[in-house]
């Protein structure tokens, strides 16, 4: 078990983890979300053991995870970290990026298991090409099949599809995330998309100022936020007077409505005017006006600049 205990952290004078604590059972997959600057990557490092705590304790197993005044290498063996920046060394090739920490007296077991990471990854077309010479979602790519190379017990990734394709980020998730449950690998994504959240997490810390403001089951999180902020993480969010949606003589109370829960309707109470369609795909996404607030849903069809159209809840 990883035990996260009361922990923060600044830089210099600047707090960028507050008080922050969570436990995660061995084999679980968590997601951290939030807005740009919330503490996420950090909180990556400090697990990994990159930064001091100014506070609190990390331990896993019931050993302290220590920062680099008491490890002169910071980081333990146990613990794989892919930042951002992918760290793989241009000049040589795939394979010997993959193969870079495994031990060269097995060679045909170092090269099965090259071969294998690459199949996860989808790249072994690409074994012997240099690192240099690839995309920067190839180069992803090789440094997530690098940093499942030895195993680890804990894997910590921060934002490890930001530059894959769609095409490709949907199959390599699904395959990443199969291989470690399969493994019992214990897995933590620091992610702006909500779709590591919501389908591949157990669980889901929501990340606002350095704080945690909920940790729970997506499914949960999704379908009960507490508030604005958390709904936006997972799609565009209506923050709407409940009497507009339901017979009630309170005037006052207010309700998270998604996109995907409005729908026209013949007639209504709430009668909005549109200002953009935006094509999706399979639907559009409807931007429009009420009395000054925005209020976004999903539709079919699009629909003329400032016609007015009347809206309902999805039943």
């Amino acid at each position: 078990m990883l035990e996260i205990k009361n922990i923060s952290f600044a830089y210099q004078k600047n707090l960028v983890i507050d008080a922050v604590s969570f436990t995660i059972d061995k084999g679980q997959n968590v997601a951290i979300i939030g807005q740009s600057g919330c503490g996420k990557s950090t909180l990556l490092k400090l697990i990994y053991g990159l930064y001091d705590l100014k506070q609190g304790t990390i331990f896993y197993n019931n050993k302290p995870i220590l920062g680099p005044k008491f490890n002169l290498i910071p980081g333990e063996d146990y613990i794989k970290y892919l930042a951002q920046d992918f760290d793989l060394m241009p000049y040589i090739t795939v394979e010997e990026n993959v193969g870079k920490f495994l031990s060269n007296m097995f060679v045909a077991q170092k090269k099965a298991r090259v071969q294998e990471l690459l199949a996860l990854v989808e790249m072994t077309e690409f074994a012997r090409e240099k690192a240099k010479n690839l995309s920067g979602g190839q180069q992803q790519r090789i440094a997530l099949a690098r940093v499942l190379a030895l195993e680890p017990e804990i894997l910590l990734l921060d934002e490890p599809f930001s530059q894959i394709d769609t095409f490709r980020k949907n199959s390599l998730r699904r395959n990443l995330f199969g291989y470690l449950k399969q493994k019992q690998i214990t897995c933590i994504i620091a992610t702006h998309d909500s779709t590591d959240a919501l389908s591949f997490s157990d669980e889901t810390i929501v990340m606002q100022n350095g704080k945690i403001s909920a940790i729970n089951a997506p499914k949960i999180l999704f379908e009960n936020p507490t508030n604005t902020y958390i709904a936006s993480l997972f799609g565009e969010v209506n923050e709407l007077p409940i009497h507009l949606l339901k017979p009630t003589n309170d005037h006052q109370k207010t309700k998270l409505i998604y996109a995907h829960q409005l729908k026209v309707v013949v007639a209504s109470d709430f009668k909005v005017v549109v200002k953009h369609s935006f094509f999706r795909g399979n639907h559009y996404l409807i931007q429009s006006d009420y009395l000054g607030q925005a209020v976004f849903f999903e539709s079919k069809m699009a629909f003329a600049i400032d016609s007015m159209v009347f809206l309902a809840l999805n039943s």
